[in-house]
């Protein structure tokens, strides 16, 4: 398997608890899939964004290090498009592999 870094951008108005739901849904659709997640950083947080997201300013960060086939990475961008309270997602390799 390969290591990936996930980045995704949730809606800033979601209360705590309904942030946890939206992760551990999102989460569920990769390790559903096979893939591993190694660790969830929300160390950013919430942050103004840069330009307006679907008419939203700012935007909660979370970067997810995972381990995943082709197949797990695929069905969670397919997946997440679905999820209205999902803003922006990125997948890339894990830098640090």
């Amino acid at each position: 398997m390969k290591k990936y870094e996930l980045m995704y951008i949730l809606k800033a108005d979601l209360d705590e608890a309904a942030r946890k739901d939206v992760m551990d849904k999102l989460a569920a659709i990769l390790t559903i899939n096979g893939a591993e997640v190694r660790s969830t950083d929300e160390s950013l947080g919430l942050r103004e964004l840069a330009y307006p997201i679907k008419d939203e300013t700012k935007g909660y960060y979370v970067v997810l290090k995972i381990s995943a086939e082709v197949k797990a990475t695929n069905e969670f961008s397919r997946l997440v498009k679905f999820n209205p309270n999902v803003l922006r997602h990125l997948i890339t390799v894990d830098p640090e592999e």
